[in-house]
């Protein structure tokens, strides 16, 4: 079992500054053992897209929907009688189109505050989420070692990982190294990275005095955010440990992490915030 994406003098599969832990590094291991992860055309996620188009057609094939059926062309998608059994699939489907993507300014960020550093393109798969996958998860990561690390690694294409946000210990400071668009290669598992937000927290599961005041709180703000762009509950249900994916052999954030108290902040971010929309 291993604790955390960064840890400091292993070799690991990954290789890499400062070392990596050599189970799968946290991202999308089930597909680098079949060899599909990091292959030239998934690293802008075109094979990905493809293979869900043709999914998606079949799936409508058999309940009995012609191709003839679905057009698209021109940034439309124009659907014939079906539009009212199929329209959010329809929608869905557009968005996996190789080809289509949402405008993007370099340097942004979804967080008001973080700072932006780019994980490296190898460490995630780019998406236009929530539309092509729906966000209803944040994941909670600690590091196994320093901030500096943990940026250093992820913008490592050998790292084969990478969360959306760093939070710092001593200040609270965020980095946002992925789009929240974008599926990063965080929990170990395919269907979870699709679905989630990853947050990285700098400290190690056997040192409670690393989990500061100002960290919990800056996490939780983010991810009161986070929840409210995505009509998300701030309970156990939608924001998750690492230890808690299914295939996942890591235990953060440890035992140490104060579940309590980091709900209970972020529920007070929501409740000074807009309300929650679904």
């Amino acid at each position: 079992m291993y604790a955390g994406h960064v840890v400091p003098g292993l070799g690991g599969s990954g290789g890499g500054n400062g070392g990596v832990d050599p189970a799968g590094h946290g991202g999308e291991d089930t597909e680098a053992a079949r060899g599909l992860s990091h292959s030239s055309t998934r690293v802008d996620g075109t094979t990905d897209r493809a293979e869900s188009v043709k999914g998606l057609m079949e799936q409508k094939k058999a309940a009995g929907v012609s191709r003839r059926a679905l057009f698209i062309g021109g940034g439309a998608a124009v659907v014939g009688g079906t539009a009212a059994v199929f329209g959010e699939e329809l929608s869905r489907l557009w968005w996996l189109v190789p080809g289509v993507d949402k405008q993007r300014t370099e340097g942004e960020v979804d967080h008001r505050g973080a700072r932006w550093v780019a994980a490296s393109a190898a460490n995630l798969r780019t998406a236009d989420r929530p539309d092509d996958y729906s966000i209803d998860r944040i994941v909670i990561h600690v590091t196994q070692g320093s901030f500096a690390s943990a940026v250093r690694v992820f913008k490592d294409p050998l790292h084969a990982a990478a969360a959306h946000y760093i939070v710092r210990a001593k200040d609270g400071h965020v980095t946002q190294m992925a789009r929240e668009l974008d599926v990063a290669y965080h929990a170990g598992n395919r269907s979870y990275n699709e679905r989630s937000v990853g947050i990285e927290h700098e400290g190690f599961v056997d040192r409670p005095e690393d989990f500061t005041d100002v960290m919990y709180r800056s996490s939780a703000r983010l991810a009161a955010g986070i929840c409210r762009r995505y009509g998300m509950p701030a309970d156990r249900e939608h924001i998750i440990g690492h230890v808690e994916v299914p295939g996942t052999d890591h235990t953060d954030p440890g035992p140490h992490w104060d579940w309590d108290r980091y709900l209970r902040l972020v529920r007070e971010e929501l409740a000074d915030g807009p309300p929650v929309t679904t």
